[in-house]
C-alpha cells in the first residue's frame, strides 16, 4: 500500500487525508498490482519479504536452535532437578537422566533399545547409580550443571567407542556427510549466481541499447526490462549472502575435522588399553570430542537452512524464463555488445578523478584511506549517477575515487559520471529517491533505509546503521608545541608535612631572641672584589744515603770418627772449617 501511495504516477498526496474515492482507487491499484503475475517487480518484493522473514545469520540461527533444544529438554530437566525421590524411586530418576543424556546429544533415537543400552553403559562408567544420593543432595543449579557435564562425557565416550568399533552404529558420520554436502551446496549456489550474472549483463546491455537507439526503444519498451534487471540484481545479492555463509561453513568444518582427529588420536594414546585411567586425563578429552561433535551438528543445521533458502528463493526468479525465454533473449541480443561487470571495471581502471578540480568535495582513494576496502558504499556499490539518470544498476569502480558527501560514500561507473554527480550531489540523490518511489523494490536493493525508514523491512531497518564505518583518511603532517605553554603553578613554599611546618614555626620563634650585627641585601650581594695570592709549587728533589751489603761466611764443622775406626780407643775429633770473615 505504501509503495502504491509513494509512486508519483498514481497522484496520491501523502500530506492530505484520503477521500473515499481515493481509498477505492488505492484498493483497486493494490489489487491490480498484486494480481499482476507477469510483473517482475512483484516477484522481487515477494523475494525481499521472504528473505527478511526467514533468513538468519549463523549466530542468530544457532542461538534459536539452542533455545528450542533447551525448551524441549526443560520438562526432563525439571523432573530431575526438582524431584525428591525416595530410595525405591532413585532408579526411576536415574533412567530419566539416561533419557536426558540421549536427547541432549542427539545421537540416536530414544526408542532404539541398543542406543539406550549404550547410553546407560556410558553413564554408569562415569556416574554409577550409587552416587545418586549425593546427586540428589545438590542444589538445583549444581544439578543442572552436572547434567550438562554428564551429557558431554557420555557423548564423548560413545564417539570414542564408535571410533574403536565398539558400538555407535546409530551415530551418523557427520564429517563425511558435511565434506560431501557443502561442496555440492556451494556448487548449486555458484551455478545460480553465474546465471544471475549472465542475465544481469544481458539486460543491462539491452537497456543501454534502448537509450542509444529510438527504434530499439520502441521495440523493447513493452518488455519490462528494468523490473527484470532489478529482480536479477536482488536475487544475485541474496545468493552472494548465502554463498558467503556456505564458504564460512566449509572453513569451520575443515578446522573442526583437524581438531577432532587430533583429539581422538590424543585420547587413543592416553587410553592404550589401560585398565584404570585418571579421570583428569581423559574427561577433558571426552568433553572436547562432544563439543566438536556439537559443532558438526550445528554445521549440518546451517547447511540444511542454506539449502532450503537457496531452493525457496528460486521460485521468485522463475518469472525471468517466462518473460524472456532463451530464444527470445537471443534474438533481442543480436547486434548488441554484452559487457560483464568485471569488463566494465577493467575499462575504467586507468582513470581517476582529479581532486584539484573540486574545491569543496572530499574524495577518498586507497592510498589516502586506511579502511578503504571496508567503507560502506551507498546504493549497494552501484553507480550513484546511473540509477537516477538511466535507471541502470551499473557496478561502481572505487578506483576512480569515492565521493564522501554528508558522511556517506558514493562510487561511479566512469570518471565522467563522477564529475557530473559531484557538481550537484543532492540533485542526483533526490533523483535516485524518485526512482525508488517508482520502483519500490529499489528501496531494499539499494539499501535506502535512511530515506524510507517507514518502508524498510524490520530486520534491515534495525541493522541499517550497525555496519556504518567512517573513513580514516591518511596524510603527512607535523606539529610543534612549546615545552611549557602556561607559567608554572607550583607553590614552592607548600609543605604537606605538619612536622616540617612545626620546625619552621620554631625557627621563626627563635629569631625573636637573635640580634642582627650585620646584614647584606640582594643588591650588595657579591659586589665586593676579593683577591688571593698563592705560592706556585716548587720542584725539589732529595738524595738518600748509599745502599751497601755484606756477605758472612757460612760456618762449616767437620766431625772425625763418626764412622768408627780400626782402634776401639779412637775418639771423635771436631774440626772447625769456617773460613775467616776478613779473608775476602
Amino acid at each position: 500500500v505504501k509503495a502504491v501511495v509513494l509512486d508519483p504516477r498514481n497522484d496520491f498526496n501523502v500530506d492530505q487525508t484520503l477521500t473515499k474515492k481515493d481509498v477505492q482507487n488505492l484498493i483497486q491499484l493494490c489489487v491490480t498490482r498484486l494480481l499482476d503475475t507477469t510483473n517482475p517487480s512483484l516477484s522481487t518484493i515477494k523475494m525481499q519479504v521472504y528473505f527478511d522473514m526467514n533468513y538468519a545469520n549463523r549466530a542468530e540461527l544457532l542461538s534459536e536452535q539452542h533455545r528450542v533444544l533447551e525448551g524441549r529438554l526443560a520438562p526432563v530437566v525439571r523432573d530431575i532437578t526438582e524431584s525428591r525421590p525416595r530410595v525405591q524411586e532413585i532408579e526411576s530418576v536415574y533412567q530419566t537422566i539416561v533419557s536426558y543424556v540421549l536427547l541432549s546429544s542427539g545421537l540416536g533415537s530414544p526408542t532404539d533399545i541398543e542406543v539406550v543400552r549404550e547410553v546407560t553403559a556410558g553413564l554408569q562408567s562415569v556416574f554409577p547409580q550409587r552416587e545418586m544420593i549425593t546427586f540428589i543432595s545438590l542444589s538445583k543449579k549444581n544439578k543442572e550443571q552436572q547434567l550438562k557435564n554428564l551429557a558431554k562425557l557420555v557423548t564423548g565416550i560413545r564417539l570414542y567407542n564408535k571410533e574403536c568399533g565398539k558400538g555407535g552404529s546409530s551415530i551418523d558420520d557427520l564429517p563425511a556427510i558435511l565434506n560431501e554436502s557443502i561442496p555440492s551446496a556451494t556448487q548449486t549456489v555458484d551455478e545460480r549466481l553465474n546465471t544471475c550474472h549472465r542475465l544481469a549483463h544481458q539486460y543491462t546491455a539491452l537497456l543501454e541499447s534502448m537509450q542509444e537507439d529510438q527504434h530499439r526503444y520502441a521495440q523493447l519498451s513493452s518488455f519490462k526490462l528494468k523490473e527484470a534487471l532489478f529482480n536479477v540484481r536482488q536475487y544475485e545479492a541474496f545468493l552472494c549472502i548465502l554463498l558467503s555463509d556456505a564458504i564460512t561453513s566449509a572453513q569451520e568444518v575443515e578446522n573442526m575435522n583437524v581438531q577432532f582427529a587430533a583429539t581422538m588420536e590424543q585420547l587413543k594414546n592416553t587410553v592404550q588399553n589401560k585398565v584404570s585411567i585418571d579421570t583428569k586425563d581423559v574427561f577433558p578429552l571426552f568433553v572436547a570430542l562432544s563439543n566438536l561433535w556439537s559443532g558438526f551438528q550445528n554445521e549440518i543445521l546451517l547447511l540444511s537452512f542454506l539449502t532450503n533458502m537457496t531452493n525457496n528463493l528460486q521460485q521468485f526468479s522463475e518469472i525471468q524464463s517466462q518473460l524472456f525465454p532463451e530464444e527470445v533473449l537471443t534474438s533481442l541480443l543480436e547486434g548488441v555488445t554484452v559487457k560483464s561487470d568485471e569488463e566494465r571495471i577493467r575499462e575504467t581502471m586507468g582513470t581517476r578523478v582529479n581532486v584539484s578540480d573540486f574545491k569543496n568535495q572530499e574524495w577518498l582513494f586507497p592510498e589516502t584511506t586506511d579502511n578503504f576496502d571496508q567503507l560502506l558504499i551507498q546504493y549497494h556499490g552501484f553507480c550513484a549517477h546511473a540509477i537516477g539518470v538511466k535507471g541502470l544498476t551499473l557496478p561502481g569502480n572505487p578506483a576512480i575515487g569515492i565521493l564522501k558527501h554528508k558522511e556517506r560514500c558514493y562510487v561511479f561507473s566512469s570518471k565522467e559520471a563522477a564529475y557530473v554527480f559531484a557538481q550537484d550531489p543532492d540533485k542526483f540523490i533526490q533523483l535516485n529517491v524518485e526512482k525508488a518511489k517508482e520502483h519500490a523494490e529499489l528501496i531494499l536493493l539499494l539499501e535506502l533505509y535512511h530515506q524510507f525508514e517507514y518502508l524498510a523491512l524490520h530486520k534491515q531497518a534495525r541493522n541499517a546503521g550497525k555496519y556504518l564505518m567512517k573513513p580514516t583518511t591518511k596524510c603527512d603532517s607535523s606539529t610543534q608545541t612549546d615545552t611549557h605553554i602556561l607559567p608554572p603553578t607550583i607553590v614552592t613554599s607548600y609543605e604537606w608535612n605538619e612536622w616540617e611546618l612545626r620546625r619552621k614555626a620554631i625557627k621563626l620563634a627563635n629569631l625573636r631572641r637573635k640580634l642582627t650585627h650585620a646584614m647584606q641585601t640582594d643588591l650588595s650581594h657579591m659586589r665586593r672584589d676579593n683577591s688571593t695570592q698563592v705560592y706556585l709549587p716548587k720542584d725539589v728533589s732529595t738524595q738518600t744515603k748509599r745502599d751497601s751489603s755484606s756477605n758472612v761466611p757460612r760456618p762449616q764443622v767437620f766431625l772425625e770418627g763418626l764412622r768408627g775406626g780400626s782402634s776401639p780407643t779412637t775418639h771423635m775429633v771436631k774440626v772447625d772449617l769456617t773460613r775467616p770473615a776478613d779473608e775476602n
